[in-house]
């Protein structure tokens, strides 16, 4: 165990001897589950900071989608003509925009959680993954408005969701949730030592939304890259994520398109590309959580 005050004097009571760990030194992610106390003050911290001295507060969680929202249709659907050929694009555009908007987040924020909070890691041990842990919960405040509004609107054109769709959206959830934040964890290690890392994120995020079908349609690169390039485009698990929350979203309400071939969602979703991310999305946390684990001893030192 770690250096404890009020266990080491209970155990100089009872005359028995404790062992101390080196600091530095944890379980990794397991650790967070046996500080939750710690993790839920982070979190509020995270957004009180975020939010000081702002007069609309927790409503930029619906301004901002709402903007970036009209930009994409504006461009995409009423310029380039999507919004004719692909019925309810309005809906089919949004869900994936709110998948890439929580990856964007956590992405991002987990990637600069240890160099943002240096100040308080070089005072004091704490579990270390708690910081990439609270951006990806302080995402999920911001990603459920996202999410009450996109039902809101299905509910009224008349979506009635099943219990695969449920399932589509708690799957999809999770892919983009471990996935972004085992990025987090891989990248906010390396931010540590290389501030180039940030760069490298920005990056990331600013072309994570054209290499997902939110704008266009899966089977655009089909025809124009060929199936080759199309199981390689697949094998991205943000893709997978856009995909199901399109099955669970707009696929319902797409009653009668023009030809089915532009609507329905990547054939084999469930059966094989599903299985697929989440391999990849779990391969990947255990990777992340692994480097975190091997260099957060260095974390104050290089802070």
């Amino acid at each position: 165990m770690r250096f404890d005050p009020v266990a080491l004097m209970k155990q100089s009571e009872t005359g028995s001897t404790i062992q101390l760990q080196t600091p530095g030194r944890s379980r990794g992610l397991r650790d967070v589950f046996s500080s939750s106390f710690l993790l839920k003050r982070i979190v509020d911290k995270e957004i009180q900071v975020r939010y000081r001295d702002s007069v609309l507060g927790l409503v930029w969680s619906y301004i901002k989608p709402a903007v970036q929202f009209g930009v994409f249709f504006l461009a995409m659907g009423v310029f380039l003509g999507l919004n004719k050929g692909l019925e309810n694009y309005a809906i089919y555009m949004f869900s994936g925009i709110i998948v890439m908007n929580l990856f964007g987040e956590v992405f991002g924020n987990a990637s600069r959680a240890i160099v943002g909070n240096g100040g308080l890691i070089k005072k004091i041990y704490l579990p270390r993954e708690l910081f990439p842990v609270s951006s990806l919960l302080v995402a999920w405040v911001h990603f459920l408005p996202q999410v009450l509004i996109l039902v809101v609107v299905n509910l009224i054109i008349g979506w009635h969701p099943t219990w695969v769709q449920a399932g589509s959206f708690f799957m999809g959830s999770f892919i983009i949730s471990v996935f972004s934040l085992a990025l987090g964890l891989i990248f906010g290690t390396a931010n540590v030592f290389f501030r180039d890392a940030e760069n490298f994120v920005d990056l990331i995020n600013m072309v994570a939304t054209w290499l997902s079908p939110v704008l266009y349609m899966w089977v655009l690169v089909e025809k124009s890259m060929g199936a080759l390039v199309m199981h390689i485009y697949m094998l991205n698990p943000l893709t997978v994520a856009v995909e199901l929350f399109h099955d669970c979203f707009w696929a319902p309400t797409a009653k009668y398109p023009i030809n089915p071939e532009q609507w329905r969602v990547v054939p084999h979703l469930f059966t094989l590309w599903t299985p697929i991310a989440l391999v990849i999305t779990v391969a990947t946390l255990v990777l992340g959580d692994f480097l975190f684990r091997r260099f957060e001893s260095r974390f104050a030192q290089e802070l």
